[in-house]
């Protein structure tokens, strides 16, 4: 099995928005009323991701299994966090993985290029969010980070039971 991670460019957006929206899909649309369409058509449009990849402190990666994009990664390098300064934290946004990828060590090594990264740019924590309903937090658990805060999300179209979003970090 081949893991690649590759830093995207501004003429990704188009896949960008097709693994987001099948790795979106494939987990997450459980929470809505809606089916997910208002949150996929407010996120995951290549108009958005053009808009996002335009951010000097986001940075993109597409996740590759066997030479296929099966996933993709946003950190936001200087993000602020509880009494972290924007410089000691850096935030994974969002790791989304297709379904068909789920338990083959894929999530792993991409946590720790995660890891790695935040070491080389001198971080003192990863902070993340996770939808409490989510088997990710489990997994984010198994890679050391702790639940440290929760909120309640204000989607109108969202389920009320799925709102509760919990908040994580880990020490790099």
């Amino acid at each position: 099995m081949s893991i690649q991670i590759k830093a995207c460019q501004l003429t990704d957006q188009l896949l960008l928005s097709q693994v987001a929206n099948k790795a979106y899909n494939d987990h997450y649309l459980y929470l809505w009323d809606d089916g997910g369409e208002f949150y996929v058509q407010a996120n995951f449009t290549p108009p958005q991701f053009e808009k996002e990849l335009s951010d000097s402190n986001a940075l993109f990666y597409l996740i590759y299994k066997d030479e296929e994009a099966v996933g993709y990664l946003k950190l936001n390098i200087h993000k602020a966090f509880q009494d972290f300064t924007d410089q000691q934290a850096l935030e994974l946004e969002r790791i989304y993985l297709m379904k068909s990828v789920t338990g083959q060590g894929v999530g792993s090594h991409v946590m720790n290029f995660v890891i790695a990264l935040a070491r080389e740019k001198q971080k003192s924590i990863i902070w993340l969010k996770s939808m409490d309903s989510s088997a990710s937090v489990s997994f984010y658990q198994q890679h050391g980070f702790e639940v440290v805060g929760e909120n309640l999300l204000p989607y109108a179209l969202m389920k009320k039971e799925f709102r509760r979003i919990l908040s994580l970090y880990r020490k790099v």
